[in-house]
């Protein structure tokens, strides 16, 4: 961003297009919208490239509950320009290239602290009551003064946005802002779960239950941690197509659950009866299970206190473990290092005013990420 084009706008509304989503299920409406400056510990972002998560259609989706706030303007995942910020605001400037992440590293609390846990303690990882995380209130109205929510702390899906510098995570520009959009969320809670919370070991086993752009990180992590055996589960067989024909993302082997057995399967990811398949798919004596998507119906997950007593373990994580600030950066590393390739997460490329194309692709299965150019 050139300086005058900031100091134009530092400080007053801007006025912008945004891809609001007013009904649950219905397609986005590209819409002016007013952008408000951004108060105390707060960055403005021009968004530069933005991409779909499962998250933003599972509440894109939602008809009740607190995640239900409509109208709201989606998106979590994306890269952009600092384009002014507000008071107290010392680690980024005008000009910085960001990432949003709606996974909160405030520095200050216990749990940002601790080495053990990402968990911020002082803000909720990504709040679903659509404002700030400070004073819970919007900085975007529509042209006819209605509040627009906010989404997960980041709400990607507009021309700018306002975020709390507890979510901003400062990047270099030797990475390019497409790969760098991908790190925002998806892949880094995939390579985060191998790496920091299953902690995989060189020469281990490692299931995946998912194939999705998450579950494929989860193989990347895996892959990288010098896993000798990484299986793929999923209902669709053109995963494993993806994951090993192709050399792409390290998977070794391929399950498809629908052919084993005569138990019905319907889903491969966000049940609570596939979480316990998982665990009880693990080793004895020191097997992991990660819990890394939501359960899509809220549904308890039943394990047998017996079979944890034989020494297996499960836990769940946000973000896959990584504390932004500091974490993010090594897994820029990494790709410029060609340890981790970014690339073959990026299926489709689309403009702004095609945003409604990506959800399409999601919901189709012929995407793991798209991204959506705000400028093309």
């Amino acid at each position: 961003m050139e300086h005058g084009e900031a100091a134009a706008t530092t400080g007053k509304e801007i006025k912008c297009k945004a891809a609001i989503s007013r009904a649950p299920g219905e397609p986005l409406v590209i819409e002016e919208i007013q952008v408000d400056p951004p108060k105390a510990w707060e960055v403005r972002i021009r968004i530069l490239c933005t991409s779909l998560c499962h998250s933003d259609v599972t509440f894109w989706k939602m008809k009740a509950g607190p995640g239900a706030a409509f109208p709201r303007v989606l998106g979590h995942e994306a890269v952009g320009i600092v384009e002014s910020v507000g008071e107290h605001v010392e680690e980024v400037k005008e000009g910085d290239v960001v990432l949003p992440v709606f996974c909160p590293d405030c520095g200050e609390c216990r749990g940002c602290k601790a080495a053990k846990s990402n968990i911020c303690s002082k803000f909720t990882s990504g709040s679903v009551s659509g404002g700030m995380p400070r004073d819970e209130t919007s900085r975007f109205r529509d042209m006819n003064g209605q509040v627009l929510h906010h989404f997960l702390s980041v709400s990607s899906f507009t021309e700018y946005t306002v975020v709390d510098i507890a979510h901003v995570v400062k990047i270099g520009r030797e990475i390019p802002v497409d790969k760098a959009c991908l790190l925002s969320c998806g892949v880094s809670t995939g390579v985060g779960s191998a790496w920091k919370v299953a902690q995989v070991e060189e020469g281990s086993t490692v299931a995946i239950f998912g194939l999705g752009a998450v579950g494929l990180a989860v193989a990347a992590g895996a892959r990288m941690q010098g896993a000798s055996k990484i299986i793929g589960v999923d209902l669709n067989p053109d995963k494993f197509e993806i994951g090993t024909v192709q050399k792409k993302f390290g998977l070794t082997d391929f399950v498809d659950p629908s052919t084993c057995g005569e138990k019905a399967v319907s889903e491969c990811i966000g049940l609570a009866s596939l979480m316990t398949d998982a665990f009880n798919s693990s080793r004895e004596g020191w097997g992991k299970t990660v819990i890394v998507g939501v359960e899509m119906h809220g549904s308890p997950v039943c394990l047998n206190p017996y079979e944890i007593l034989r020494g297996r373990s499960v836990m769940g994580t946000l973000f896959g473990g990584l504390k932004p600030k500091s974490d993010v950066s090594i897994l820029a590393k990494k790709y410029l290092d060609k340890e981790l390739d970014l690339d073959q997460f990026i299926t489709h490329q689309v403009s702004f005013n095609d945003i409604n194309l990506a959800f399409d692709l999601l919901l189709q299965g012929k995407s793991l990420r798209c991204l959506i150019w705000m400028d093309k």
